[in-house]
């Protein structure tokens, strides 16, 4: 019983390959050309990626959860979660991004001459992953408060990329399949994983408002803004997230 944890950890590897697989062989893109413009149709085994990533969180969340239960923590199931979530939450996202940045480039007039140096930046998230990682098992203060935004949370926000663009939510596809943005935010993304500022833990110690009010105003607002905007809400989770553990980092 006590392997049970370890069980639903590579759950979360078996996700994340599926994930890459569907990544790295989506089909070919769909171009169209309407009035003067070029028009790319994402793959639409992309997306399912993303749900399988979505769901590798879900299934990380409940492998601490079963282990706590059963009391069956161990530093096999420690070591085993962060090898599985530089797979699923690292190296998945990364190819996502890849991706999206070919993508990018197939609008141009030279795509065929691009270079693939110019989508390499999108290791960045994998690495950066990585890195956290590694740093997050050697790293006593990351008890109660992490420092860096945790790898589940970035996956989260990378993988929902390919959802806004494919819904075309708020009308944001043709922005997030410009290069610029996308260099932007594999930029940002990958420094807010390994920065050394205190980010709040999403653990509720207790359900007191005065002992975690960050967290209840995350909630409600991740509530509010996923109601109003789907999938498109999590990139705004996700800077509110980090705005509100900079703001707020005395209370988290």
């Amino acid at each position: 019983m006590k392997q049970v944890p370890n069980l639903f950890t590579l759950l979360n590897l078996v996700f994340g390959c599926i994930a890459i697989i569907l990544i790295l062989q989506p089909g070919e893109n769909i171009a169209s050309v309407q009035e003067g413009t070029l028009l790319l149709t994402l793959p639409e085994k992309i997306t399912y990626a993303s749900f399988f990533i979505f769901a590798a969180g879900i299934v990380d969340f409940l492998d601490g959860f079963v282990a706590r239960l059963m009391k069956a923590s161990s530093e096999m199931g420690k070591q085993l979660d962060s090898l599985s979530d530089v797979v699923t939450f690292g190296v998945a996202p990364a190819m996502i991004m890849y991706q999206l940045l070919r993508m990018s480039y197939l609008k141009e007039v030279s795509a065929f001459d691009t270079s693939v140096l110019f989508l390499l930046p999108a290791l960045l998230i994998a690495c950066c992953a990585a890195w956290r990682l590694a740093k997050f098992n050697i790293d006593a203060r990351q008890s109660t408060t992490f420092f860096g935004v945790p790898t589940p949370i970035t996956a989260m926000v990378v993988a929902s990329l390919p959802l806004i663009i494919w819904f075309n939510q708020w009308g944001l596809a043709e922005l997030l399949v410009n290069k610029w943005v996308l260099y932007l935010l594999t930029l940002v993304l990958s420094v807010m994983m390994v920065v050394d500022v205190p980010i709040m833990s999403l653990k509720f110690k207790d359900y007191s408002f005065k002992n975690n009010q960050p967290k209840f105003i995350l909630v409600v607002a991740a509530v509010v803004l996923a109601i109003i905007f789907q999938w498109a809400a999590i990139p705004m989770i996700y800077l509110l997230y980090v705005v509100l553990s900079l703001l707020l980092r005395s209370k988290i």
